[in-house]
C-alpha cells in the first residue's frame, strides 16, 4: 500500500495525486471518491502539505518548578495578524530519518543546548489534519542546570535564531491564559505539565 493511495478505508477511493508545489516542503492535490453515511458517493479534491512527522517536548525542572521554553519568529503567525510573529514554544523539530526520541533529543540540543537522557513520550498528535500530514509525537523531559553543553540558539546554516528562555510553570500557565503563548503544542504540553506536576516532587 502506498501511502500516498491508501487502501485501508473502504469509503474512499483515491482517484489522483497531483504535486503543486515541491519547494521547501511538498503541497499535493488529491482527487477522491467518498461514500458519505448515506451510501452516496461523492468525488472531492482537498490540499494537503507534508513536510513530514515531527516531535515536540517541554523540558521540565519539577524540583524547581520551571520550564525550558524557546522564543523565535514564525512569519506565517506574523502574517496571519501576530503581533511581531515571535512566538514562545517548546523545542521541536522535524525526525527527518530519525525516530522521535532520537530526533526529540537531537533538536533539544540544538534549540536549547540541554543533552537530556530523561525524556516521556505523552501523546501523539495530528494538529491541524484538515490541510497537514504531519503527526506530532508530545514529550517531555526532565532537565537540570547541570545537563546544559552549550547555549542553543538552533542551527545557524538552517536560519534559525532561537531565544532559550526560563519560567516558572506557573507563569507559562499564566501566560496561556492571558494570550502571550498561543502555540497550540506549547499550550497543549503546558497543561499537561500543569495535571501531573503534583505527582512529581
Amino acid at each position: 500500500m502506498s501511502l500516498l493511495h491508501p487502501t485501508t478505508n473502504p469509503d474512499v477511493r483515491i482517484n489522483s495525486v497531483e504535486v503543486l508545489s515541491d519547494n521547501w516542503y511538498t503541497l499535493r492535490k488529491v482527487s477522491f471518491d467518498y461514500r458519505n453515511r448515506q451510501g452516496e458517493w461523492a468525488t472531492h479534491e482537498r490540499e494537503a502539505y507534508d513536510r513530514g512527522n515531527g516531535a515536540t517536548i517541554l523540558l521540565v525542572d519539577w524540583s524547581r518548578r520551571k520550564v525550558l521554553l524557546t522564543r523565535q519568529f514564525r512569519a506565517p503567525a506574523y502574517l496571519n495578524g501576530h503581533a511581531d510573529g515571535m512566538l514562545i514554544e517548546t523545542a521541536a523539530g522535524l525526525l527527518d530519518e530519525d525516530d522521535a526520541m532520537t530526533a526529540i533529543k537531537r533538536e533539544t540540543v540544538e534549540e536549547t543546548g540541554y543533552q537530556i537522557s530523561d525524556v516521556l513520550q505523552v501523546f501523539e498528535l495530528f494538529m491541524s489534519p484538515g490541510s497537514v500530514t504531519e503527526r506530532i509525537a508530545f514529550f517531555v523531559g526532565e532537565y537540570r542546570p547541570e545537563d546544559r553543553l552549550d547555549d542553543g540558539g538552533g542551527v545557524e546554516e538552517e536560519g534559525e535564531d532561537i531565544e532559550v528562555i526560563e519560567l516558572d510553570l506557573d507563569d507559562a500557565i499564566a501566560h496561556v491564559a492571558d494570550g502571550r503563548i498561543i502555540d497550540g503544542k506549547t499550550v497543549l504540553l503546558l497543561q499537561w505539565a500543569q495535571l501531573n506536576a503534583p505527582l512529581h516532587p
